[in-house]
């Protein structure tokens, strides 16, 4: 297949998996007894959707298509662009912090980049600040069938490098309960791809099943102040260590878009 097509495919996906989310998540909002929705803020190189809802505090669903050159020593790190920095890129990333802190916040993202090599990114992963076994045992069991049914050593490698990854070396502590995380997948592109489709529609479903189940529940501000301090960590993580972050700012990347992933308010002890 011409990478043209495949760049295609990949687009028109990225754009039908950021209307399920949202729609998703409006649904949601509408449930709750909100008519809050997304609001949408077109830019040159896709559309930033973000709400401030009374299930979502603050949540972003952000598509991105974007075509240029990587600063010559950030394309040192980029996969073929030895001779030529040249790039294409599109995706499809997701931030949701909720209002109640017996949900967890959840983050996800896909992504399709081409320089000379062609390849797809991309993982979920979700922080909790209140312990919840029972959710994290779902949470796994449900990204394990999904691996599963593609390649069955896919889970245990892409939960391992979530792991690694969500980490945060200054405060000796993983992020959250991890999730899985993958990159430079150019083995098969038809079954990456089919790969990178059904991953997109578990985060869909998964956030939807998490939020309904615990939407309605009563909290209390110590949750609430717990809740807080975690999402200190979650800033330090992504302005430290997130290598989306540094990819978006690297490839002239919407700043907003980029750094939607902040949380609305935060603590720091």
């Amino acid at each position: 297949m011409k990478i043209k097509k495949k760049q295609k495919l990949a687009k028109e996906w990225f754009i039908k998996l950021q209307n399920i989310i949202c729609n998703n998540v409006e649904q949601l909002e509408k449930e709750y007894g909100s008519n809050k929705k997304f609001k949408k803020k077109k830019w040159k190189h896709g559309e930033l959707r973000i709400i401030k809802g009374e299930v979502i505090e603050k949540g972003g669903v952000a598509f991105s298509n974007v075509i240029g050159k990587f600063p010559k020593e950030f394309a040192k790190k980029i996969p073929g662009t030895k001779n030529n920095t040249n790039f294409w890129s599109s995706g499809v990333s997701v931030v949701f912090h909720p209002k109640n802190p017996k949900i967890p916040a959840m983050h996800f993202n896909t992504r399709f980049i081409c320089t000379q090599k062609n390849w797809f990114g991309g993982g979920m992963d979700v922080t909790p600040c209140l312990v919840d076994n029972k959710e994290k045992k779902y949470f796994h069991n449900e990204l394990k069938k999904t691996c599963n049914f593609h390649d069955k050593k896919y889970y245990a490698k892409y939960k391992k490098w979530c792991e690694e990854y969500f980490y945060l070396p200054h405060r000796e502590e993983p992020r959250g309960i991890g999730g899985i995380f993958f990159d430079y997948k150019m083995d098969n592109w038809e079954k990456d791809f089919s790969f990178v489709k059904d991953v997109g529609i578990t985060f869909a479903y998964l956030a939807k099943k998490i939020m309904e189940k615990k939407m309605f529940l009563k909290w209390t501000q110590k949750e609430k102040e717990i809740q807080l301090v975690k999402r200190g960590r979650y800033v330090e993580f992504n302005l430290l260590y997130d290598r989306g972050t540094k990819f978006g700012l690297n490839s002239g990347g919407n700043p907003d878009a980029i750094l939607m992933s902040m949380p609305p308010n935060a603590k720091w002890k």
